[in-house]
């Protein structure tokens, strides 16, 4: 490749450089967890848990001694998972170790997958996972998927007369 006009500076040649294999054993790491909470397994196994004590869980300031009991027995059960899976797939696994890098890398880490895993250290991510699948139990979410009206714009640039209509307001295309 020619990158004409392009100099790479020293502190550039570190960044886009070398990982450490401790960074790629935890991005592999990581890749088995998401293929592992995606299995239906898991899933199924997660919404047992849910289903079984979602009735506990208020949405107050205070918390209940029960939660405790609750957090630690999830812990246990998703960890175990977890761990078994892992082991079966990288034979130099170690959940204690894991952790420990999990637990360095916690403010530069983002989304659903390391939301999850937070569940098990941050008792306040755990507590809202229960209050939201609480919430949709109980039909107080919103449901925006009624108010979203698609339609192809494959024929133009344009809407070609049609309207689109996002949230009950209807938009057309100027004339």
């Amino acid at each position: 490749m020619d990158f004409q006009g392009f100099e790479q500076t020293e502190d550039e040649d570190l960044a886009v450089g070398f990982s450490s294999s401790l960074d790629t054993k935890f991005d592999v790491t990581v890749g088995h967890i998401e293929d592992i909470i995606m299995d239906d397994r898991f899933q199924e196994q997660q919404r047992n848990f849910l289903e079984k004590y979602y009735t506990e869980f208020d949405d107050s300031e205070e918390n209940k001694f029960i939660y405790t009991d609750i957090h630690r027995e999830y812990i246990s059960l998703i960890e175990n998972h977890l761990n078994e899976e892992l082991c079966k797939r990288m034979s130099d696994f170690s959940m204690p170790e894991f952790s420990k890098q999990l637990y360095e890398r916690k403010n530069e880490l983002e989304g659903e997958i390391f939301e999850m895993l937070l569940t098990f250290s941050d008792f306040m991510t755990f507590k809202e996972m229960f209050l939201d699948y609480k919430a949709e139990k109980e039909g107080r979410t919103v449901d925006l998927s009624g108010g979203l009206t698609v339609r192809s714009l494959a024929d133009g640039p344009g809407l070609n007369g049609e309207s689109l209509s996002l949230f009950g307001q209807s938009f057309q295309e100027p004339q």
